[in-house]
C-alpha cells in the first residue's frame, strides 16, 4: 500500500476509487438493454468495493482515505422477456436482459459525480490556500 503523507494522497485516492464507480457504471448502463438466449451468459451489473486505508494506527492521527479494491458482480437474476422472434430465443421463445437496474445505475452515477467534484473543491481550496499563503511571505 502506498503511504499517505497529504490531503493530496488522500483526494487523489478518494477520486481514484470514484473514477472506478463511474466506469463500473459506464459499463454497466452499456450493457443495460443487452439479451441473451442463456441466463448463465446475461450480463450482470458490477460494483466495486471500497477499503479504507489507514495511514497510521487509527488512535495517533486519524487519517485515512478510500481505495477501490477490487470489482464484483451484483448477485442479480437476468429478466427473462418474451420474445419470440428474436435470433437468441430459446425454443419457448424467451431471452433473458441483462441484470441491471437503470434507475440505480443512474443515482450511482450521481452519487459518484458528487463525490469526485467534492474531491477537486478540496484540492482547489488547498492549492487556492497554499498559493494565499506563499504570496503572504513576499
Amino acid at each position: 500500500m502506498a503511504e499517505i503523507k497529504n490531503i493530496f494522497d488522500i483526494a487523489g485516492r478518494s477520486m481514484a476509487a470514484q473514477m472506478i464507480r463511474l466506469n463500473t457504471v459506464a459499463s454497466n448502463l452499456a450493457n443495460a438493454g443487452a439479451v441473451t438466449g442463456d441466463k448463465d451468459s446475461a450480463y450482470k451489473a458490477l460494483k466495486p468495493v471500497f477499503e479504507t486505508k489507514f495511514a497510521d494506527e487509527l488512535k495517533r492521527t486519524g487519517v485515512a482515505t478510500v481505495d477501490a479494491t477490487h470489482v464484483k458482480q451484483v448477485n442479480r437474476e437476468p429478466e427473462r422477456v418474451y420474445m419470440p422472434h428474436h435470433p437468441e430465443a430459446d425454443k419457448e421463445g424467451y431471452v433473458f436482459r441483462a441484470a441491471v437496474d437503470e434507475n440505480e445505475e443512474m443515482v450511482e452515477m450521481l452519487e459518484a459525480s458528487r463525490q469526485y467534484q467534492n474531491n477537486v473543491e478540496v484540492v482547489s481550496t488547498l492549492r487556492s490556500l497554499m498559493m494565499r499563503t506563499i504570496s503572504m511571505g513576499k
